[in-house]
């Protein structure tokens, strides 16, 4: 039977944010997501995408009404009504589902375009559903190739140079003003996404120290341990102000967390130290007014826009050579896609025939006895000539399907009238796998 590739989901483009926290896959583990939905039977093989701009199945089944299945799951699972969703969800099948996972690992469908995070996070993906034994080979296939296209994006363009981020721009922020960043202690405010970005570039810049704080110590303490920093409460914050350099506050909090009436005592203390204080947050974490602080360096989102968008101006000229590249690498997938749909059907079919023809005139070799050999090896060469003119079209028509759920149904179609048997797979690099399953 045929096998439907398709991804389905929810991105920065298509939701707002507050739908998006809604149906964060990470929130409970990917290894819970996949085993809810294995647990319908909806799909053969099937891999959970989830950041914080976007949540994703992809997945292989056996026919299209997967979809609707995949689809309600994505509600049900994360109880979320279908008409609050429903409108948000975009469907890649085929060929399209395998160029914006292509798109996706390359950066160029982030949210800041080339940005390096996500290819890793699709490689962990593809891992997790794989040690999970939910992915066989369509997806296997699928997953190595698109690593393949991210990698060529970053090693042959210039897509991934240069500060698009505004974590990345306050990395470079900090680097003009410091220079050398080894001596100095980090605070950074905020446990999220942007704070771990942020935490993670400056980690990566050989800096003396960080701490992590957060209003729930259990999330600064999960962070602190998977980069290498320490954590503190929120109740020992004008400690950790008193002994930090530079301040990144990243918490996604509705209205500010420090006030210049916070800061006061804290600059006090500090004797005429400097503090830089770099708020990426939006809305924003830090009270303007505590800018008017002596030796209070206070940056903020807008700040940070020139250097980005002078390296996303850099960025643009790259654009084009990165689609180049998405594109050959989506192509290869395609054409394997198309030739594990339709040349097994060809080539049953074909057998099928011959069969057939070899039958009739095995049925009729008392009658052709009498036929000169000549007279014989022309009647089998005539029928021979009957069955190559008769399936001429249809395999023609057939190789030049170009839509890969249409070339799906064909071969379907052709399997059932004809009663072919189950044609081997020639590309396959291993079997598919036919119903997931989780190993214990």
């Amino acid at each position: 039977m045929s096998v439907r590739l398709f991804a389905i989901g929810v991105n920065h483009r298509t939701a707002p944010v507050e739908v998006r926290e809604r149906v964060d896959f990470a929130r409970e583990g990917l290894e819970a997501a996949l085993a809810g939905l294995a647990a319908r039977n909806a799909v053969r093989e099937m891999a959970v995408l989830s950041t914080c701009n976007r949540a994703e199945v992809y997945a292989a089944a056996d026919s299209d009404d997967a979809v609707e299945k995949v689809a309600r799951f994505f509600g049900e699972y994360h109880g979320v009504s279908p008409t609050d969703l429903h409108s948000h969800l975009y469907v890649h099948r085929g060929a399209d589902a395998a160029r914006h996972l292509f798109r996706v690992a390359a950066g160029l469908d982030s949210l800041v375009v080339g940005e390096p995070q996500i290819l890793g996070q699709v490689k962990a993906a593809y891992t997790v559903a794989s040690e999970q034994h939910y992915t066989g080979t369509v997806l296997n296939r699928l997953f190595h190739l698109a690593f393949a296209a991210g990698k060529r994006v970053r090693a042959e363009t210039g897509l991934g140079e240069g500060a698009v981020s505004v974590s990345y721009a306050a990395i470079s922020l900090a680097r003009k003003i410091f220079g050398d960043l080894s001596r100095l202690q980090i605070l950074i405010l905020g446990s999220g996404e942007m704070g771990k970005l942020t935490a993670t570039h400056l980690r990566s810049q050989g800096v003396a120290g960080i701490t992590i704080a957060s209003r729930t110590r259990s999330t600064a303490e999960r962070l602190a341990q998977q980069i290498g920093a320490s954590a503190c409460d929120w109740s020992e914050l004008e400690a950790a102000l008193i002994q930090a350099d530079i301040v990144v506050t990243a918490t996604g909090a509705p209205t500010v967390v420090l006030t210049r009436a916070d800061l006061e005592p804290v600059m006090k203390t500090r004797r005429e130290r400097p503090l830089f204080v770099i708020d990426i947050a939006v809305p924003r974490d830090v009270d303007p007014a505590a800018g008017a602080l002596d030796d209070v360096f206070l940056y903020n989102v807008d700040d940070l826009r020139g250097i980005v968008e002078s390296n996303l101006e850099k960025r643009s000229a790259e654009l084009s050579r990165a689609d180049a590249i998405v594109s050959s690498e989506a192509a290869k997938f395609a054409a394997w896609l198309q030739s594990r749909e339709i040349i097994p059907t060809v080539v049953a079919l074909r057998d099928r025939f011959e069969s057939i023809r070899r039958a009739e005139l095995n049925r009729l070799q008392p009658k052709l006895t009498s036929l000169p050999p000549e007279a014989q090896a022309q009647v089998d060469h005539i029928t021979r000539l009957i069955v190559e003119k008769l399936l001429l079209t249809p395999t023609e028509q057939l190789k030049a399907v170009s839509d890969d759920s249409l070339a799906a149904t064909y071969s379907d179609a052709l399997n059932r009238l004809f009663s072919l048997p189950p044609p081997a797979d020639p590309l396959a690099d291993e079997p598919i796998v036919t119903k997931p399953r989780k190993v214990t």
